[in-house]
């Protein structure tokens, strides 16, 4: 399972969902998914995430062990 702090880094750089998604170029129903956990980005767009966020992509993204 991947879990991500897309949102709490979202909020600490300030970015609305808006501006996210005008970022990475996807629409805003994208980052809610996202955020809530319920869509994996292709690894193409968790690249674009890092980028926009200024953050190191495994700041973002961590795999969870499945129990």
């Amino acid at each position: 399972m991947i879990t991500n702090r897309i949102k709490e880094i979202r909020e600490i750089k300030g970015y609305t969902q808006i501006d996210l998604a005008s970022m990475v170029q996807v629409s805003r129903q994208t980052i809610i998914s996202l955020e809530k956990g319920s869509y994996n980005p292709t690894l193409e767009l968790a690249f674009k995430i890092s980028i926009a966020l200024d953050a190191n992509i495994n700041d973002i993204f961590m795999m969870e062990d499945e129990k």
